[in-house]
Order: structure tokens, then C-alpha cells, then sequence
């Protein structure tokens, strides 16, 4: 925050009484506070809440005579941001933020200091406009600076003249005194704050390719000389505890690692292919994932069946969905809705992604023969309330699963499979009873994940293609008139939703920029919540098939994946094209 001088300060709080924000007396005793406790009045002002950082900066430059602006949603061209270098942007907390005319408007968190005004003036050889912004404005800015891969090619170049100099030394001593660890510290660097849950190291006949899954989608982000491959793979195998004289056999390791002020988790997966060996690595984001229904896009009648279906004291909440669709995210969710001092609960993962305290998390080990099954067996003798296994992939597991329902355990797990519907035949292909199930299974939820669209976006009307999707799509579920706009939203859980019958409808489209690939940002998840009522027990007793099921709970109201995700477009999370492309295999 700027710094504040007596009457910078008393015009402050003039401001802030005149506006309604604080009285009289609350100035009064902010006053005391802070000399008691030997703080400024404006950080007891912040510690406490009392009015919102935006708001106090705001006021701070109204008095100043300085323009204001929030940075908080804002996303800043790369070419712009790099006008000030990343560490004096940090140094003096001031960043470029566009180009008005000849001049750059520079935002920092104290616009007064004539010295760093002048000395970043004569570092961009440019007049500035400078605003004031809050330190959180600020460094969400900071965290927009891409990390540059010149490194790795630099590390890369060094790397392979060394190689040819020390050509018989041992890889890891070779490792110990190269670049390739700033070159793995500067892709993983890249990884994070590109936002990526995956890296794909794959070698090539004459190159190594570099790809990156940002959400959900892979693209190639930079190829490495050949020549590197070994030294860069021995490093990854040394941090993950591996044989790094091992090229045969597949392996899979972990490390920690902290970037970017972030702490990562890194699950490691290599095996040998044609060219070499292909590594795979995970980044599990400690920090990023509140495990909230809500957030996740969990909604209206789906969000309802699913917290009904968890407050019952047993039977089994099954997940479905391909692989990377977070299945293990919402059981994440479901466990933090329901944990709480008064149950135990324990789970048994393959692997255990994330630790929550208060949980009796089990990792699986097949090579002591920790199985799913043999370890459920376990779990059952420990006096759970409440069982989570990762995956139900075997008819032992699945047999279990069922025997800890019917003793009065509630069961989470996941299965593979292209919708809700599909769960119930496939328990019976593991060779579970029909009654069995039927009398067991509470909630089954269905889910795919899509990318959202960016703040940056852009609204047009639907073609006449994309209107009778919609119409056919979810036609029937959108209001009927203005009257009904406000029972259906609610209902649906999405707000705002346009009248049913329109010609055209608004959809969005993001900007695309280096930050936001295509337009997107994020991902939301797309759901299809089965609650097991009577009339669908009755039709998997009577083996029936996966479509007869489907379109047995869309007539109880189930909201199908296609659907939610047409609703998430009509509200602006996603668009149609996105909804295609991940339901285009279910109903």
C-alpha cells in the first residue's frame, strides 16, 4: 500500500465517512486499536475487514489525485507485461498493463514514489501513465509472466558440450554438474503456471518433444536436441527415487516439488517406447482445488440428488467416467461435504492424490499385496462409517464393495464408463446379483469435463444449426415465459436462463491469447446425476439395458451430461462446440 501520511490519512477517512463506510466513532476506535497494538490505522482497517482492499485503494488514490484500477480480472498481453522485466516488476510492485497512445500505463501499489515512477520511465524509454492498484492486483499480474524456455535451450546446448567432453563419465555425475536440472526446474516452472496436469516427455527419431496437457487438451510447447534425452530422464528418475540404469521395464515414481510459490505434487510414469523412453508426468496442484459441489459445477437437481444420496448411513455413490473426467475430484468433494468428527472415514487409492486431514487415507501396493480387495477387507475390520475405494476394477473388489453396503457402510468408488446408465450393466458383468445391486446402490453420477471460456469473451448469436441443437437439446427444460424464469433457474440451478421458442440464442466465445489457448480457461465438469428410485430397481432386476435405464431416469427428471453442458453454454460457462466434443459418445 502506499505510503500514507497523516493527512493523506485524515482526507481518507473524510472520504470514507462521507461515503457511508465507516462512522465517526468506528474511526475512533480503529484509532485506539492501532496504537495499542502498534499498527497503522489502515492495516487494522484491512486485518479486520472492515471495508474491502479494492475499495481502500480506491479511496487511497481519490484522495492522491491518481487514477485507480483492478487488476483482480484482468489478463495482460505478454508483449505489454514484458515492457518491465519480471524481478524490477516485483522489486517495485509495479506492472505494465497497456499502451495508451505513446505512453505505458504502468499500475503499482504506491504511485507516489516519484523515484521508482522515474526509474521505470527510463527503463521502458517511455513517458508513463501510472494508476494505483492493490498488492493482490498486483501480483495476480506478476503471476501472468510466462516463464521463458530460452533456458531449456540454453541448458540443452550446454548440456550436449559437455556430453562430448566428458563422454565416458558416469550419467549421474554427469547430471550433478549440468544445466539439466535449471532445464527440468524451468519446464516444470512453465507447467505450473501454464495451468497443465500433465507433461509429456517423448522422444523422437532425431528430437525430444516437450507437450503439455492444459486443460485437457495436449499441445506441443517445444522439441529438445535428441542428444539430451538420457541426462534429462536420469534426472526425473534420480528425484523420484528409480533405477536409473533401468530402460526395459516400465516404472512409477513421485516427488515434491515447490514452483512458483506453488507446492506441486508429481506423480511420474516412464516406459520404454521405440525411440527411447517416454516420460509422464502429473502435477497435482496442492493449492488449487477447494473440493467444492458447487464450484465444480455441480447444480440445481443434479446437486440435490447427490447430498440426498450422501446423507444416507449406507449403500454406494458410484462415479463414472473416462479416464481424467475427476472422478476422484468429486470423491474428494463428496468426502469433504460429509467428514466430520463424529465418522470415521477411510479410503483405499491407487494413488493417494490428495491428503485431507481427518481422513485415513490407504495407498495401495500390489507388490506386497496390497490390492483393492485384500486392503477393503481391511478396511472393513477398522470400524468405518464410510469407505472409499478408488476404482472398482474387478469382480472381488466389486463383490466387497457391495458386502460393506449391505453391513451398513456407506461406499464411494468409480467406474469406466460412458454414462450414469452404464454403471449397472457393467456390476452385473462383474457377476453382482441383480437384487443385490438394486438394493445397494444409492446414487450414480455421471461426468465429463469441459474447458470455460475466458473472461476476455465475446457474445453472438446461434446459427440456425446451433438453435435447433438447443431446441432439441434442451428445449423443453428452459422456461416458457418471463413469469417462469426465475422457478427454472433455480430449479436447474443455472441463472438467467433465455425463454424457450427464441430464434436465436446468445452464446460466447473467448478471446485467444498465449494465457487463454483457444479462447479457454479452466475447466468446468458436466454431470448427470441417477438417483435409484423404485422404478429404476425394478428395471435392473429385470436386467435391463443401459438405454432403458437412461431413458427411464430422464422421465424421473435426471438431467442428462449433453443437457447440463447445453445449459452451461446457454449461461456462458462453455461453449455448444466444447459440449460436443466430450458428450459426443452418450446420449
Amino acid at each position: 500500500m502506499a505510503l500514507i501520511t497523516a493527512d493523506i490519512q485524515e482526507r481518507l477517512f473524510s472520504l470514507l465517512i462521507e461515503q457511508g463506510l465507516l462512522t465517526q466513532q468506528k474511526i475512533s476506535d480503529i484509532k485506539s486499536e492501532a496504537q495499542s497494538e502498534g499498527k497503522s490505522p489502515l492495516m487494522v482497517i484491512s486485518d479486520n475487514e472492515l471495508i474491502d482492499d479494492e475499495v481502500l485503494v480506491h479511496g487511497i488514490a481519490q484522495v492522491l489525485g491518481l487514477p485507480y484500477v483492478n487488476l483482480l480480472d484482468k489478463t495482460i498481453d505478454q508483449k505489454i507485461l514484458t515492457l518491465i522485466p519480471q524481478d524490477i516488476a516485483e522489486r517495485f510492485m509495479a506492472v505494465a498493463v497497456a499502451e495508451i497512445d505513446n505512453r505505458v500505463a504502468v499500475a503499482m501499489i504506491d504511485g507516489n514514489n516519484v523515484q521508482a515512477v522515474d526509474y521505470l520511465a527510463n527503463l521502458v524509454q517511455r513517458p508513463l501513465k501510472v494508476y494505483m492498484t492493490s498488492e493482490a492486483g498486483v501480483r495476480h499480474v506478476l503471476e501472468q509472466y510466462h516463464t521463458d524456455l530460452s533456458s531449456v535451450d540454453e541448458a540443452a546446448a550446454a548440456s550436449q558440450r559437455e556430453a562430448v567432453i566428458e563422454e565416458a563419465r558416469d550419467i549421474k555425475t554427469i547430471i550433478q554438474d549440468s544445466p539439466i536440472s535449471r532445464a527440468l526446474s524451468t519446464i516444470l516452472e512453465y507447467a505450473v503456471k501454464s495451468r497443465a496436469s500433465d507433461i509429456h516427455v517423448e522422444p523422437l527419431e532425431k528430437a525430444l518433444r516437450i507437450r503439455c496437457r492444459v486443460d485437457g487438451v495436449l499441445r506441443e510447447v517445444m522439441q529438445l536436441p535428441k542428444s539430451i534425452e538420457p541426462a534429462l530422464v536420469s534426472r526425473i528418475k534420480i528425484l523420484s527415487n528409480l533405477k536409473i540404469d533401468e530402460h526395459r521395464i516400465p516404472q512409477d515414481g513421485q516427488f515434491a516439488v515447490k514452483v512458483a510459490g506453488k507446492e506441486v505434487d508429481l506423480r511420474i510414469a516412464i516406459s520404454p517406447v521405440v525411440w527411447g523412453e517416454q516420460v509422464v508426468i502429473r502435477l497435482l496442484d496442492k493449492t488449487s482445488n477447494s473440493f467444492d459441489l458447487e464450484q465444480m459445477g455441480y447444480a440445481g437437481r443434479a446437486l440435490r440428488m447427490i447430498r440426498k444420496g450422501i446423507k444416507r448411513p449406507n449403500g454406494m455413490v458410484l462415479t463414472s467416467g473416462p479416464t481424467g473426467s475427476g472422478k476422484s475430484t468429486s470423491m474428494y468433494a463428496l468426502i469433504k461435504e460429509i467428514k466430520s468428527d463424529a465418522i470415521n472415514i477411510v479410503t483405499l487409492e491407487d494413488p493417494v492424490e490428495y491428503k485431507m486431514d481427518g481422513v485415513n487415507q490407504i495407498q495401495v501396493n500390489p507388490d506386497v499385496g496390497l490390492t483393492f480387495a485384500n486392503g477393503l477387507r481391511s478396511i472393513l475390520r477398522q470400524d468405518p462409517n464410510v469407505v472409499m475405494v478408488g476404482e472398482i476394477r474387478d469382480k472381488e473388489t466389486a463383490a466387497l464393495a457391495v458386502q460393506a453396503a449391505l453391513t451398513g457402510h456407506l461406499v464411494f468408488s468409480t467406474l469406466h464408463t460412458n454414462s450414469s446408465s452404464g454403471v449397472l450393466p457393467r456390476l452385473l458383468d462383474m457377476e453382482i446379483e441383480p437384487f443385490l445391486i438394486a438394493s445397494t446402490v444409492n446414487t450414480i453420477i455421471g461426468q465429463r469435463l469441459v474447458r470455460r471460456v475466458s473472461p476476455e469473451r465475446d457474445a453472438y448469436w446461434s446459427n440456425p444449426i446451433e438453435t435447433a441443437n438447443i431446441v432439441a437439446t434442451v428445449g423443453h427444460l428452459l422456461p416458457k415465459t418471463k413469469a417462469d424464469i426465475t422457478k427454472v433457474s433455480e430449479d436447474l440451478g443455472y441463472k438467467d436462463l433465455p425463454l424457450a421458442g427464441q430464434t436465436a440464442y446468445t452464446l460466447v466465445k473467448g478471446k485467444d491469447s498465449p494465457l487463454t489457448p483457444n479462447g479457454y480457461s479452466g475447466r468446468a465438469g458436466l454431470y448427470e446425476v441417477m438417483d435409484v428410485n423404485e422404478a429404476i430397481q425394478e428395471l435392473i432386476i429385470k436386467r435391463a439395458t443401459s438405454a432403458e435405464i437412461q431413458r427411464k431416469a430422464v422421465e424421473h427428471g435426471m438431467i442428462t451430461m449433453r443437457q447440463d453442458g447445453y445449459l452451461k453454454a446457454l449461461t456462458g460457462i462453455t461453449t455448444l462446440e466444447e459440449v460436443n466434443r466430450v458428450t459426443s459418445d452418450t446420449a
